[in-house]
């Protein structure tokens, strides 16, 4: 069992939910468990961490420069400072485990662990891995990662630690999915019974996503289906008045013009998961986890800019059959009027893609997180 441990990452969603559902489940197996998590202190980890209950200590973040520039000349001073930070934590915490996450704050947590001879357990959630886990490979006792064909050597696939209101949905939809899929409508204001399309960029939306399927919504809706479009923040306006010119030229007629409901924001995801019968997103690889152990097919746009990891990411739930892809420069109303609402219409297809995304999902990846966490800490002791 795992008396006390170090979780390290923060900085984005990405890295601070697996990292909870981590938690979440080594305390579940024993609550006495010491968890104490790394983090920056304005990341999102500020919030999220304490707000569940854990002790979150602060470790300085030090991005590394891109190019050279006047920041490399004080880089060895502030990582050194981060390391000590993170060691001072393993010490206090007597930690028998570093479990990271990547981003800013797991490299000196590396560092930190392998010069005490403490073990390291990554996972990476990216089919392409960061720098911060490239390094620590390393050193890692046990490595998990959310993808098959993530190029890290020893890496077994855990898939990715759901965020518990994911994981709670999950299992609502094992016992009733329909009764999951009508309070979600009815807390959304939506109709259970249509056909649902859920649009989402992200918090801060996606410009081609918003043109692109607004800019059909006329065959969109013609096909019986109702529309939950989230835009991002700060560019609703630019759907609605799409959605009026709609209307104006008799596209849409005025009596169908509450199936398209348009916000810039959600919070509650897994409200629009429970009535989604098809995706149009990024694939991010929280995404793509989440629709996969949920069972949701989608058509997945990766992102066209970074290093290519969206697309790897969407890959292997494509390949099943799960989802469809599309570069984000193919994107346009034009494609959108000739797949989608064909897709909508055709029950059996989305019958199909959403077994074959199921079977490509992973639904316990906490679990299979928290049992690599156990194993290094049961080799340890064994050779102590």
């Amino acid at each position: 069992m795992v008396s006390s441990a170090v979780l390290a990452g923060g900085g984005t969603a990405g890295h601070v939910n697996p990292l909870l559902a981590v938690a979440d489940e080594l305390r579940e197996r024993d609550p006495d468990v010491a968890i104490t998590v790394l983090g920056t202190a304005n990341g999102l980890e500020s919030e999220l961490v304490p707000a569940r209950g854990y002790p979150l200590r602060h470790v300085p973040r030090v991005p590394m420069p891109r190019r050279p520039s006047a920041e490399w000349v004080s880089l060895p001073g502030r990582f050194k400072a981060a390391v000590e930070a993170a060691g001072a934590v393993i010490d206090e915490s007597r930690a028998q485990v570093v479990v990271g996450f990547g981003g800013y704050v797991s490299t000196p947590a590396y560092v930190a662990a392998h010069r005490r001879g403490v073990p390291i357990v990554i996972h990476e959630q990216n089919a392409r891995p960061g720098l911060a886990n490239r390094a620590g490979a390393r050193w890692a006792a046990r490595i998990g990662v959310t993808f098959p064909d993530t190029p890290l050597r020893g890496g077994e696939v855990t898939g990715l630690p759901l965020r518990r209101e994911i994981a709670e949905l999950v299992r609502a939809r094992a016992v009733d999915a329909r009764a999951a899929r009508a309070a979600a409508a009815q807390e959304l204001g939506l109709d259970a019974g249509l056909s649902t399309v859920v649009v989402t960029g992200g918090s801060l939306g996606a410009l081609s996503l918003n043109t692109a399927v607004s800019g059909a919504v006329g065959d969109l809706l013609a096909a019986g289906a109702q529309v939950l479009h989230l835009t991002g923040k700060g560019k609703g306006d630019a759907v609605r008045e799409e959605l009026g010119r709609a209307v104006a030229a008799g596209t849409v007629p005025t009596a169908l013009v509450g199936r398209y409901d348009v916000r810039e924001y959600l919070g509650e995801m897994h409200l629009a998961y429970a009535v989604a019968d098809l995706v149009v997103c990024r694939s991010g690889a929280g995404t793509v986890s989440e629709l996969a152990a949920l069972g949701i097919p989608a058509v997945y746009v990766p992102l066209p800019v970074g290093n290519g990891e969206q697309r790897l990411n969407a890959a292997p739930v494509v390949d099943a059959g799960g989802g469809l892809l599309i570069d984000d420069e193919q994107l346009s109303s034009t494609w959108v009027a000739e797949q989608v609402p064909a897709l909508v219409a055709d029950p059996q297809r989305l019958a199909a893609m959403a077994s074959a995304a199921a079977g490509a999902g992973v639904r316990d990846g906490a679990q299979r997180v928290a049992d690599l966490v156990e194993a290094a800490v049961a080799e340890q002791a064994g050779r102590g």
